[in-house]
């Protein structure tokens, strides 16, 4: 069951590398309890739709979504966190997004975002999706249709963060 507006997010850890490059793992929960946040979900690091919009959409509307409340901004991928790394390095103009790996999917699982990529070669993804979450639960999912990108930009997000 996809999660919707008035769930609480489930737990799972996920992995990054902190800027002095050590992998970390850490609670989703324990980043966005007590926080507004908003979790963006991609279908793979390095792919069109999410390098060349989805993910600098964000990274170029941070600090507006920062100024309407939003504490933390956080992207995730079903990748491992070596990819991740590496694709967050692209970005030199992030300040603000944080990106976590989600090697294993288990938190795409246990939000019910997953897309089954298989016959692409591509294996279990991510749906791509926004969600606006207040300390653990959802106000606001826009989840997009296979791989459409209509719903879930930065701008969807300061839209709904201004009605």
């Amino acid at each position: 069951m996809t999660i919707s507006v008035g769930d609480t997010i489930p737990d799972a850890t996920l992995s990054y590398f902190d800027n002095e490059d050590k992998l970390q793992q850490v609670s989703i929960h324990s980043l966005v309890a007590g926080k507004k946040a908003v979790i963006f979900g991609v279908p793979g690091a390095f792919t069109p739709t999410c390098s060349m919009s989805h993910v600098p959409g964000f990274i170029e509307k941070a600090a507006e979504l920062k100024g309407k409340g939003v504490d933390e901004i956080i992207c995730i991928s079903v990748n491992d966190p070596f990819v991740v790394k590496a694709w967050r390095k692209t970005y030199s103009n992030n300040e603000f997004v944080l990106f976590l790996a989600d090697g294993s999917a288990k938190f795409t699982s246990a939000m019910g975002m997953e897309l089954d990529l298989t016959e692409k070669g591509l294996g279990i993804r991510s749906n791509r999706y926004a969600i606006l979450v207040d300390n653990l639960v959802v106000k606001v999912a826009n989840v997009e249709e296979g791989g459409a990108f209509n719903v879930s930009s930065a701008e969807d997000m300061i839209k709904a963060l201004e009605s």
